[in-house]
């Protein structure tokens, strides 16, 4: 089945993620794990660059609709729906997405907070 959006339950707006820790034109929601990892679910409501950047965490993701080019050590990395990537903490990393795209990240310890917290 095809799907336009995330389930409405994983929209939760006491799930949103402060708009200040997301690259604008993104709209995110994310979840807790008890060891302190975090998932992460992101829509692209238009074309976006995220600026290069590197974590202190690791960073697992896939592309569930829509398209996101990866760029590490200057290298263009095409995903599309159904594929992942593993970016170690530490690796400097940009990319761009098309209006549209869906992803899920797990991140190794905290990257969000919500709106209110």
């Amino acid at each position: 089945m095809k799907y336009t959006d995330f389930p409405e339950f994983m929209r939760n707006p006491l799930n949103a993620i402060d708009p200040k820790m997301q690259t604008p034109g993104n709209v995110g929601y994310v979840f807790d794990g008890l060891e302190g990892s975090q998932m992460a679910i992101w829509t692209s409501n238009g074309d976006i660059i995220s600026k290069e950047h590197a974590h202190d965490y690791d960073e697992y993701f896939v592309i569930v609709h829509g398209q996101y080019i990866l760029i590490i050590a200057g290298k263009e990395i095409i995903l599309n729906p159904g594929d992942e990537y593993y970016i170690p903490k530490g690796i400097p990393h940009a990319g761009r997405s098309i209006k549209g795209t869906r992803s899920i990240h797990a991140f190794s310890k905290k990257r969000a907070k919500r709106v209110n917290e």
